[in-house]
């Protein structure tokens, strides 16, 4: 069938003399003139669905819709976009590969042959979460934390390597080689990509685009790739075939003018613009960066802004191509013949430079002075919460009595200054962390044992085997506990990186230390970190502080801090100590980055460095000194930070095109040999051996090919007539499983970090042979949906306003609920045992929730986990972008409170029964009703707004959600 649009195929000379041919959108500007107006990631969406105009999934209609973009029309027209390629990260990465070898399995047994399951885009993923910081200090950290992360993550490992060799499009990048954002940017994205026809005609070249199956894959906006985060079980879609459907959006221009000031990082703007954009509400919008000052920025400071998308709520924040992605590009070893075709391309699209004031049409235009920025940090618990330097100490002691609901700890005053003395760690304990390796193990058994007393005044860190100085050590409110430079965010950015490495060589010349018991660690990005850190002659400073290298992957940033020493938690615990984390990272959520440090700061690199040494955020950096350092002379940040002028001459180090070439030649031919021991099941379909890792997921236990209509809510006779009347969709006489304050996140929803031995997922554990020490953590256990069900809501930190308040006004923290029968009995349970309770019972379930539900990282989890529970509804008054969509594609009904309702409004207490009525049809963003039965039997009638945005997101409940949409799709051609 011909091309609807076959005119607009058009050529491009190459450097070699040959053509390459293009589906041009000045072509097709021809026919729909307001293109040249268009913002410029609206046209490289509109490339796609112009290449992939079918006439079925795409049709001319598509076309035509988004060619006439309008800045400020009302949002209701669906884009079937489809990418390029998808990036995965191991956490999220082997739950989607759990269910495509499901899919397999399922068509095994229907019959079908399991092949036609298969990626038909390239698929990467990048092992990067894995790794924890469980030594740290000292030079053998990385060694011995790769090889506990072996150890604990063999089974997985086994999976992937399965994965490898059963589908001819799916890559892993081993650990041990970086962050899945800072590698996608360094080495697996190509700037455009080409497609032969078969027909002995020139390929077509079309850009390179991408969902990630993590929310910071907008990291890639900063070298003009669209793309963005997305839960798996759209990625799943996407690698199947599937257009990714999104409603259009909004274009928000930020335009940037003048230059940063002297001192002022890039770290710093993005926390400045987090904080503007959360202002801004540009949840679910595009941001595009254009204007003199962007045209300024260097790539890595493009891609950190880009990075942080996430938190600052919106979909993308992109920034076009130019010439300092040409140059970015020659610096991270791209082949020449890459580099041409990729400007000329884009030069023929009419889509390379940065726009100037004037040039787009945006449907709101936000602006900054690049010269107002001001050294910064966020938090301490959300990253838009941005303090300037100076604030820092004032605003921490401010929130030590603040309540929690004005986000603060809730403590009496009188307590900030208290100190507490360490114990001395038990003669015995030493460091022998793994007593009981797994088996059979990836790497060698090894254990490391060191002397808890030295003859010497100094004495092994329980942990680290960092010498502790003799004598008594205290701790208290505002201290500095961890320090981490961590996270793609910052550390892909070599100005930074080099600052932090600047910094700590001028504060060792000056005498100042950091103290043995604060946990440090460097956790690079990419192994070209530490490859300029060393040839700048850096890294040895770095390491004289605490700052060696612990591993290259996500570690704090992700809780993977690893633990404190039972010293310092058991004191944390017994005085309820407000201790402090500062990380180069981009989500500080409560409890992520350890359920015993309450205030988690975002900070830039050198200054994470500065609180190190400083020991405490109780002081002002920027009138108190840092430390004492030769002679007890006071030595002040000023003192010790680096220049401008000396960031620059050492950048020379960070873009060297043959070692990022040499670097990532590795992942093929030398990948470790850890890696390269692993070995598991073979052939087309898994095996499913036991294992409390991987399991094989129940979402296709029922599945058949015909899609059959969903049965009656036999709840209640209401539920059977509803049925009867046409609307299958109610839901009768559900019990409400929680009532939720704003800005749950999905790290509430779903915890990545450590298991507790008392919870339902440690308990589960233990009986299946687990013992405590090989726990790790929830994200690794993301293949095992007995983990994960039993975790959903499992967070230490999460708030279930169900429950009554204590005396003193605080709220019971840890995933509980009430759980009532139909009896008029009470139980106060976790909301796990309730759950199951309720679906024995046949009683479906419901959760309430303010504003920002879902907020995070794009965590599938927290929608599969939210659906085995049997939750039917989630009812807020917002959603976060990629949790609405995952908790469509599990087949759970999102609902929107409208103007000024919420739970709180209605007087919810938790005692009532709920009906959800949508409309028959599930016409996207239609009126549904919440029927509410109180306990005296009175009822009252809340309209509210159905959250299933899009037509096809129809299509996906009604089939139960997006896999089983999918896999029908596969299996019925």
């Amino acid at each position: 069938m011909s091309h609807a649009f076959a005119k607009t195929l058009k050529s491009f000379e190459l450097a070699d003399g040959k053509k390459g041919r293009f589906y041009s959108l000045p072509a097709l500007a021809k026919q729909f003139p307001e293109i040249n107006r268009l913002p410029v990631s609206i046209r490289i969406v509109l490339e796609s669905v112009l290449r992939n105009c079918d006439g079925k999934k795409i049709t001319t209609g598509h076309v035509e819709q988004l060619a006439r973009w309008q800045p400020n029309a009302e949002r209701v027209d669906e884009i079937p976009f489809v990418v390029s390629r998808v990036v995965l990260q191991d956490f999220t990465g082997v739950p989607l590969l759990a269910d495509l070898a499901a899919m397999r399995s399922t068509a095994a047994r229907l019959g079908k042959k399991p092949k036609a399951i298969e990626p038909l885009v390239p698929v990467d993923l990048v092992v990067d979460h894995s790794i924890m910081v469980d030594y740290f200090g000292t030079k053998q950290a990385l060694d011995l934390n790769m090889k506990l992360e072996f150890q604990r993550n063999q089974e997985r490992y086994q999976f992937m390597k399965w994965g490898m060799q059963a589908f001819d499009t799916f890559g892993v990048v081993p650990p041990g080689f970086g962050i899945v954002h800072q590698v996608n940017l360094e080495y697996l994205a190509r700037g455009v990509h080409k497609a032969r026809n078969g027909k002995g005609e020139g390929p077509v070249y079309y850009p390179d685009t991408l969902v990630g199956t993590d929310s910071h894959t907008t990291m890639i906006n900063g070298i003009g790739v669209v793309a963005w985060g997305v839960g798996g079980i759209e990625a799943e879609a996407a690698m199947l075939g599937q257009p990714v459907y999104f409603l259009t959006p909004d274009v928000v221009g930020f335009e940037l003018t003048g230059k940063l000031r002297e001192g002022v990082t890039a770290t710093d703007l993005v926390l400045t613009v987090t904080e503007i954009l959360r202002r801004e509400k540009v949840v679910g919008k595009f941001v595009e960066f254009f204007g003199e000052g962007t045209r300024s920025l260097a790539v890595p400071d493009r891609a950190t802004i880009g990075n942080m998308a996430p938190e600052y709520g919106a979909t993308m924040g992109f920034f076009p191509v130019d010439d300092k992605t040409i140059d970015y590009f020659k610096g991270t070893g791209r082949t020449k013949s890459e580099i041409d075709a990729f400007e000329r391309y884009f030069k023929a699209q009419g889509l390379f430079g940065v726009p100037k004031a004037g040039q787009i049409d945006y449907s709101h235009v936000v602006r900054l002075d690049l010269s107002t920025v001001a050294p910064s940090l966020a938090g301490p618990k959300r990253p838009q919460d941005r303090i300037e330097i100076g604030n820092v100490a004032d605003t921490f002691r401010t929130l030590f009595s603040k309540p929690v609901a004005d986000n603060g700890f809730n403590q009496a005053p009188e307590l900030l200054l208290t100190r507490h003395l360490l114990e001395a760690p038990h003669q015995e304990r030493g460091v022998r962390m793994r007593d009981n390796p797994p088996t059979p193990m990836a790497a060698p058994r090894f254990e490391v044992e060191m002397e808890a007393n030295k003859p010497t005044p100094m004495s092994a860190h329980p942990l680290s085997g960092a010498p502790v100085e003799a004598g008594p050590v205290t701790i208290g409110n505002g201290d500095v506990l961890i320090a981490a430079i961590t996270s793609c965010t910052n550390t892909s950015n070599p100005s930074v990186m080099l600052a932090a490495g600047l910094l700590a060589k001028k504060a060792v010349e000056a005498g100042l230390k950091v103290k043995p018991h604060i946990k440090t660690s460097l956790a690079p990005g990419s192994r070209l970190v530490t490859r300029y850190l060393t040839e700048a002659g850096l890294l040895p400073y770095l390491e004289k502080l605490g700052f060696a290298l612990a591993g290259y992957g996500c570690t704090t940033c992700i809780g993977n801090a690893g633990d404190l020493t039972p010293e310092i938690n058991a004191s944390i615990q017994q005085n309820n100590l407000v201790c402090a984390a500062v990380l180069s990272g981009n989500r500080n959520f409560e409890a992520r980055i350890h359920p015993n440090i309450k205030a988690n700061f975002l900070a830039s690199p050198p200054l994470v460095v500065a609180y190190a040494i400083a020991g405490t955020v109780l002081k002002d950096l920027m009138t108190e000194p840092v430390g004492q350092g030769k002679g007890g002379k006071d030595v002040y940040l000023g003192d010790i930070w680096p220049s401008s002028e000396e960031v620059h001459a050492l950048l020379k180090y960070a873009m060297n095109g043959k070692a990022f070439r040499s670097n990532y030649e590795q992942v093929a031919s030398d990948p470790g040999k850890l890696w390269e021991k692993i070995q598991g099941v073979t052939g087309a379909t898994y095996t499913w051996p036991e294992s409390t890792y991987i399991a094989e997921p129940p979402f296709f236990e029922k599945f058949t090919l015909e899609l059959e209509a969903p049965a009656a809510d036999a709840q209640s006779p209401a539920g059977q007539k509803a049925a009867r009347n046409g609307n299958p969709y109610a839901v009768h006489g559900a019990r409400i499983m929680a009532l939720f304050g704003d800005s749950i996140t999905t790290d509430h929803i779903s915890p990545a970090g450590s298991i507790k031995e008392s919870s339902p997922a440690g308990q589960w554990l233990l009986a299946h042979g687990v013992q405590k020490t090989d726990f790790n953590s929830y994200g690794s256990r993301r293949g095992n949906h007995e983990v994960m069900m039993r975790g959903t809501f499992a967070n230490v930190r999460i708030k279930n306003l169900m429950i009554p308040p204590l005396a003193d006004g605080s709220r019971e923290e840890g995933g509980v609920t009430l759980y009532r029968d139909d009896h008029g009995v009470t139980e106060k349970l976790s909301i796990y045992d309730a759950a199951m309770k309720y679906q024995t019972a046949g009683r479906a379930t419901v959760v309430l929730a303010g504003e920002e539900y879902g907020t995070g990282s794009s965590r599938d989890w927290a929608a599969k986990g939210t659906q085995l529970l049997g939750i039917k509804a989630v009812v807020a008054r917002s959603f976060e972008r990629i949790h609405r969509s995952n908790l469509v594609g599990m087949g759970v009904l999102p609902l929107q409170f409208k103007g000024s309702d919420s739970w709180q409004t209605l007087g919810l207490t938790g005692e009532e029964f709920i009906d959800v009525i949508p409309a028959p049809d599930l016409a996207p963003q239609s009126d549904a009703q919440l029927v509410i039965t109180r306990a005296d039997g009175s009822k009252q009638t809340v309209i509210v707004k159905l959250r299933i945005d899009t037509p096809i997101e129809v299509d996906y409940y009604r089939h139960g959600g997006i896999l089983p949409y999918v896999l029908r799709q596969l299996l019925g051609e």
